[in-house]
C-alpha cells in the first residue's frame, strides 16, 4: 500500500513505490506487487531522464493531476523509483492506479 509522508515545506501528498520496465509496447500500469510497489510499463527508451519524464507524465495523467505534482524523490537512476504525490492522500491514489491496471 502506498504510504503517507510529510513533506518538509508542510504539504501533504503520497509516496509510491514504482518499478519501471522502459522500453515496453505503450505506457501501461502492469500490477501491484505484494509489498504495495506498483509495476509500471513505460514506452520511452532506458535512458534515465526521457523514462522519468515519461513516468511522471503517465502518473499525472492515470492521477488526474497536473504534472508539477508529482516528483521522483528517490530512485532517478534506477528502476526502483519513489514517487511524491502532492495533495492527494493515499486512498485515492491507490483507487485510481487500481482503475488503470490493465
Amino acid at each position: 500500500m502506498a504510504r503517507k509522508f510529510n513533506l518538509s515545506d508542510g504539504k501533504r501528498g503520497s509516496a509510491l513505490a514504482v518499478r519501471v520496465t522502459p522500453r515496453a509496447s505503450r505506457n501501461q500500469i502492469v500490477s501491484m506487487m505484494n509489498d504495495g510497489t506498483i509495476k509500471v510499463h513505460i514506452a520511452a527508451d532506458a535512458e534515465d531522464a526521457q523514462t522519468n519524464a515519461e513516468l511522471i507524465a503517465f502518473l499525472a495523467d492515470v492521477l488526474g493531476v497536473p504534472k508539477s505534482r508529482v516528483e521522483i524523490v528517490a530512485g532517478e537512476a534506477g528502476r526502483d523509483k519513489l514517487i511524491s504525490v502532492l495533495d492527494m492522500d493515499v486512498e485515492t491514489a491507490h483507487q485510481r492506479i487500481v482503475a488503470h491496471m490493465d
